[in-house]
């Protein structure tokens, strides 16, 4: 027959241990003091096992003592504790001094190692704003780039439209607006005909339009 496979960790012995021996170990809750000298209990009683060695066993065993939860337990008039439960030898005042020594050196190492952790740790993003995602940032932040160097729209003063010319107003020399482009450039009646008004730009240019294209020039608004 094959030989049943060994126990690879300490967890899986002390599991082990506490299913063996409940009266003796456990895995949670309030551990038991051992009584002095339990491991020569364990090989003789373990002689026959094959998954764990003596190695493991040992091992395991003081994996088992130097956990916080096992020096909790060693305070001073407790009884040991043997395989079976059976009480056994009082712990004494030195015993239990010693383990909360233990206790309170291996507590104090874990807290180095977080602190140690925690510096070695890279820093977090900024912190966003409560209330606003990061898309609706970069729509504030295109807002207010919009905004620069413009006015608000209420701000600006309210321009009345230039005027249509009148019948009074077409003939020769009244100065007007004409849009040839996209802005109105100033121009003068030069001669109104039946086909058209002629009016020259300040470049000196005559053009001929219609008086729809023309707006009365604010200069001569009364």
């Amino acid at each position: 027959m094959e030989s049943p496979e060994k126990f690879k960790s300490s967890k899986e012995v002390i599991a082990f241990l506490a299913e063996s021996f409940p009266n003796c170990f456990s895995v949670e809750g309030e551990a038991r003091p051992l009584k002095i000298g339990i491991f020569q209990d364990l090989a003789s009683r373990l002689e026959e096992e094959e998954r764990v060695s003596k190695t493991m066993l040992r091992s395991t065993l003081r994996h088992y003592t130097n956990s916080w939860r096992y020096l909790h337990s060693i305070k001073e008039g407790e009884h040991r504790v043997d395989l079976d439960g059976n009480p056994g030898d009082v712990i004494e005042k030195e015993h239990a001094d010693h383990a909360r020594q233990q206790l309170d050196e291996s507590k104090a190492k874990a807290a180095e190692k977080r602190k140690a952790k925690q510096k070695a740790a890279p820093k977090g993003q900024p912190k966003r704003q409560p209330g606003r995602s990061g898309s609706d940032t970069a729509t504030a932040n295109r807002k207010n780039d919009g905004k620069q160097g413009t006015k608000p729209k209420l701000n600006r003063p309210n321009k009345t439209p230039p005027a249509k010319l009148t019948d009074d107003d077409l003939k020769q020399g009244t100065q007007v607006t004409v849009k040839l482009g996209k802005a109105p450039m100033p121009a003068v009646i030069t001669e109104v005909a039946k086909d058209g008004v002629h009016v020259q730009l300040d470049s000196g240019m005559v053009v001929k339009v219609t008086s729809e294209a023309l707006r009365l020039a604010r200069s001569k608004r009364s």
